[in-house]
């Protein structure tokens, strides 16, 4: 199993050893149980699911309940399903940062902040269309031509126009491991990674 959950808690900046100043994300990773595994012989293929946050008991469903209960965990709020090795794990183990400790590099998956309906100039960095001489009127925004007239007669797909902007998956790979804080469950990687202050993240080796 490459990877675990974890929360983003914020941004901070640690020295190193040379007396640089590195800008670190601060992420609460598990501890993680595994609530369920998956075999080629039963399923198809080869997954371990896991879990993190604990969640009410009064908010979880029936089923909810019964799947944790099978694990010996509490009902929990993130569930997710890796693809990978499965021999060295059974149901109900718990796995905590310590996981990480022997790895120097990371890829972190996460959900992008929502930025809303958003125009050019900001979602693609146009620079919008020269200034107001010549007769132009509030054109200092605005995209320019889409295409031409009778032919193709259509815009092409994949134009870059006004549009939503964020929130959407986005994976970074090679993040530095700075520090593993195993009695707090907290790990510190190099730079930002994508995502809200409390926002879940994917974390794999």
């Amino acid at each position: 199993m490459p990877g675990l959950i974890g929360k983003k808690v914020g941004m901070t900046s640690v020295f190193d050893q040379d007396g640089n100043n590195i800008p670190c994300t601060v992420i609460e990773v598990g501890p993680c149980v595994i609530t369920q595994i998956k075999k080629e012989e039963t399923d198809g293929y080869n997954s371990v699911q896991i879990a993190y946050n604990d969640k009410r008991e009064k908010n979880a469903t029936k089923a909810e309940i019964g799947h944790f209960k099978k694990a010996g965990t509490t009902p929990k709020k993130k569930v997710v399903e890796i693809r990978g090795s499965v021999k060295e794990w059974k149901l109900g183990d718990v796995i905590t940062v310590d996981y990480f400790k022997d790895e120097s590099w990371l890829d972190v998956t996460g959900y992008s902040k929502g930025k809303g309906f958003q125009g050019v100039v900001k979602r693609y960095n146009f620079r919008g269309v020269g200034g107001q001489t010549h007769g132009q009127h509030d054109r200092n925004r605005a995209p320019g031509s889409i295409g031409a007239s009778s032919y193709p007669s259509r815009v092409f797909k994949g134009m870059r126009m006004g549009g939503h902007m964020g929130n959407r998956k986005v994976k970074i790979l090679n993040l530095k491991v700075v520090k593993v804080i195993s009695e707090h469950n907290i790990l510190l990687l190099k730079g930002a990674v994508p995502g809200a202050k409390g926002s879940y993240l994917i974390i794999e080796k």
